[in-house]
């Protein structure tokens, strides 16, 4: 992908492209970790007379020679002479003199120069998708415009005669179009720039314009049109425009009927057409396509165990992804009714799917399970 230079305000959730080093050494000096009183550890214990003090964003312009002690501030640098900090909590103070009780190992309560990172480190490796806590490093860094991998543009396409416009109000046997805002809502997450474009109807010159079009983006994604009906076209249009295909099916359910391949260049997913079908094959297998497409150099699928909180049956055969609610601490997990790839209701009400093994049958309450978070 092309390289951008973005704004600092705008570059959380995208991909770094180059490499960021550290533009001084981190702290640039010495610095304190607490409120109190800077001192020479040798003094210690014993009474020490106050003869100045230092905030963050200043220096103590002399040295703390022997007996002296200078308050400082959480972040102030440490002065000359100075090797310790005694917290203030610990000190007793009458007039311009303190009282320390204990002693204390030389850097305590002390950052040194260069503990965090030194000039010309690496902080930021290419392929990193940049989260707050790398935007606050390339703040510290004086970065102001970051270098980033172009979002990729992924085209949306749904299939079928049976589908209308989300304003228009459905006859009985038809459906609003739903998944292609459920795909560009998962495609702006995993990173990319979704464009919808029209329907496909289910007629072959005009699934094959739409493909067309579909391809001029960086991605391909296809709802619907995979499965082995008459009118399921998808992929010998796919074929005549001469596609290469890796595999077009995948033992789960929902999303058995998944297509993946390239065509001109472009990689291209046909995935199945119910909703909930169409939003797990793309967490599954899209997003990490896209994901590595927008330059991200590792990617994962993260699926954490919690408990069940009742007894589990299934029907053996298919790895199934079935909606699930998890508490809020992600200790445990319970199932979902729902009736089907179709039943968006359900999926609203849960807020991960379980990952249900194709060769197990039962589990009991207490069991762990895999989850794939939503």
């Amino acid at each position: 992908m092309p390289v951008q230079s973005v704004p600092l305000e705008a570059v959380a959730g995208r991909v770094l492209a180059e490499p960021i080093a550290a533009d001084r050494d981190y702290p640039a000096v010495a610095r304190s970790v607490r409120d109190g009183y800077a001192v020479r550890s040798s003094d210690l214990p014993g009474v020490l007379e106050v003869v100045g003090e230092v905030r963050a964003g200043e220096s103590f312009g002399s040295e703390v020679r022997r007996g002296q002690a200078v308050e400082i501030m959480t972040g102030a640098p440490i002065p000359r002479g100075a090797d310790a900090v005694v917290m203030l909590e610990h000190v007793r103070r009458e007039d311009s003199r303190v009282t320390v009780d204990e002693s204390a190992e030389s850097g305590r309560f002390i950052n040194p120069q260069g503990c965090e990172a030194r000039a010309g480190e690496v902080l930021l490796q290419p392929g990193k998708r940049l989260d707050f806590t790398d935007v606050a490093m390339l703040a510290a860094a004086g970065r102001e415009c970051v270098p980033v991998f172009a979002a990729p543009r992924v085209a949306i396409i749904a299939t079928g005669d049976e589908i209308v416009p989300v304003a228009e109000t459905p006859r009985d046997f038809q459906i609003r179009n739903s998944n292609v805002y459920s795909l560009a809502a998962q495609v702006t997450r995993a990173g990319g720039v979704p464009e919808i474009l029209p329907v496909a109807r289910d007629e072959s010159a005009h699934t094959r314009e739409m493909i067309e079009r579909g391809l001029q983006a960086d991605m391909l994604l296809l709802s619907g049109g995979v499965s082995a009906g008459k009118y399921d076209l998808v992929e010998s249009v796919l074929a005549d425009l001469g596609a290469q295909f890796y595999f077009d099916r995948v033992l789960i359910q929902p999303g058995q009927p998944l297509v993946f391949g390239r065509a001109r260049g472009k990689f291209f997913f046909g995935l199945p057409g119910n909703p909930s079908s169409t939003m797990i094959t793309f967490e599954i297998f899209a997003r990490a396509a896209l994901e590595l497409l927008a330059g991200q150099d590792e990617v994962a699928l993260r699926m954490p165990l919690a408990r069940l909180t009742q007894d589990f049956r299934h029907r053996t055969g298919l790895t199934r992804f079935l909606p699930a609610r998890l508490s809020a601490d992600g200790a445990d997990v319970k199932p979902v009714a729902w009736h089907g790839s179709s039943d968006v209701p359900a999926l609203t009400r849960a807020n991960a799917f379980m990952v249900v093994e194709a060769d197990r049958a039962e589990w009991r309450k207490g069991d762990l399970i895999p989850v794939l978070l939503k």
